[in-house]
């Protein structure tokens, strides 16, 4: 296999498949609904919809930068906001693009060939292989953040 082939693998992991950590992202944000996800179960914490939508934002600026726009954000400016109306189908369609932009990024990263990945990327100080590799690392690191999420809209685990 590549190495870019690999790293796409690891994007696919990281969303819909045999995940070395546990659940995928995917995975766990099926079962979570539009109320859940809007939900602020800890001060000063992003909800599991706000998480969502930034791991979307850096999945689709990672491909922009890979098609050599020199993306940069502003802090504060790549976490958008929730809709206003946290209906069930605004969440369903956060779910989908998130879904849509991880599996467009692992099809462009397989369409790479490996020398791609020592480019450096517009606007930055660093190469593709670096991107790539973060942008994985984001995805999951997020995805953490959001099963914790989860866990305080639960509550408290039963004493055993």
């Amino acid at each position: 296999m590549t190495e870019t082939g690999r790293i796409a693998d690891q994007l696919e992991r990281a969303f819909d498949g045999d995940a070395w950590h546990g659940a995928p992202l995917l995975a766990m944000l099926r079962p979570i609904d539009a109320a859940a996800a809007a939900r602020r179960p800890i001060a000063g914490a992003h909800t599991t919809w706000e998480l969502v939508e930034h791991i979307r934002l850096w999945l689709d600026t990672a491909r922009r930068r890979l098609g050599g726009e020199a993306v940069d954000w502003v802090p504060g400016e790549d976490w958008p906001a929730m809709p206003e109306a946290a209906t069930p189908a605004a969440w369903t369609d956060a779910v989908t693009a998130l879904e849509r932009s991880a599996r467009a990024l692992a099809a462009d990263i397989r369409a790479l060939d490996d020398a791609a990945l020592a480019a450096p990327v517009a606007g930055q100080s660093y190469d593709a292989y670096v991107l790539l590799h973060g942008v994985v690392q984001h995805s999951l690191y997020h995805g953490g953040q959001i099963a914790i999420v989860q866990r305080a809209l639960r509550g408290p685990e039963p004493a055993a």
